[in-house]
């Protein structure tokens, strides 16, 4: 315990000790250099406390301004994901306008190959059968009209008279579309497990296992949505539907 510089002169008093003149300066001169030093290191505390506190506001302005330019960088990744997804749904429906008018121009180019045909005998009543292109387009016109039963019947006979043809995977993923926009949503997941199983290397699976994917989540199906999206980034990590399934997933894992 520190004994104050008053006490011990009290205490030479009462002792009987007779200090002379001298020893009473010497103690007064090193009482106040003991006060001096004293002052001084609660200044100097004072300073190092004032400078930590400062330092500390820096440290915490510092930390604010990471987290600001963190939260703008987070925002700005997002709104660049959503952009790209956005983008790449309109050169979708650009590629699908160019798609279906190239359709339309090989309908009409088999309808002209039905009717230049040799003239058939008299009574010869039987008719040439649409090319696929034809079939196609008819039941993508009346899917366009909400005949969906309709549509489903001429994609069907697409697919029973050319299994082979180059429209066939598509076909069958608008039979899939036909049953989803009944509500049908199981039938809808068979038909696009079945494009996949029928069509692996079409680029139509992709658009089959994303659209699945679509409609198991709706359907409160979240594993299976989950599976059919990882599906869709392990078999076709280059197609524009899996940029768009990274972006569910994370939507998804929130």
């Amino acid at each position: 315990m520190k004994i104050p510089p008053l006490a011990i002169v009290a205490g030479l008093l009462l002792s009987g000790c007779f200090a002379t003149k001298g020893d009473v300066e010497q103690l007064q001169t090193q009482l106040v250099s003991l006060q001096t030093s004293t002052s001084r290191a609660e200044a100097a505390q004072r300073v190092a406390l004032e400078q930590a506190i400062s330092q500390l506001g820096r440290v915490n302005d510092s930390l604010h301004a990471v987290a600001v330019r963190l939260a703008r960088l987070q925002g700005d990744v997002q709104t660049d994901r959503y952009e790209v997804a956005r983008q790449i749904l309109q050169i979708q429906e650009l590629t699908g306008q160019s798609q279906r008018r190239l359709q339309e121009l090989r309908a009409s180019v088999e309808e002209r190959s039905g009717t230049s045909a040799p003239a058939r005998a008299p009574g010869d009543t039987a008719t040439a059968a649409p090319g696929p292109a034809q079939l196609f387009q008819g039941s993508l016109d009346q899917l366009r009209r909400g005949s969906t039963a309709v549509a489903r019947s001429g994609f069907e006979e697409l697919l029973a008279r050319y299994p082979s043809s180059e429209d066939a995977p598509e076909a069958l993923v608008y039979v899939g579309e036909t049953y989803a926009a009944e509500r049908n949503r199981a039938a809808a997941d068979s038909v696009f497990a079945l494009v996949v199983q029928r069509y692996p290397r079409s680029p139509k699976a992709a658009t089959a296992l994303y659209k699945r994917s679509l409609s198991l989540k709706a359907g409160g199906d979240v594993a299976g949505a989950r599976a059919a999206l990882q599906r869709v980034l392990r078999d076709y990590p280059s197609s524009d539907e899996a940029v768009l399934a990274r972006e569910q997933l994370r939507t998804i894992l929130r």
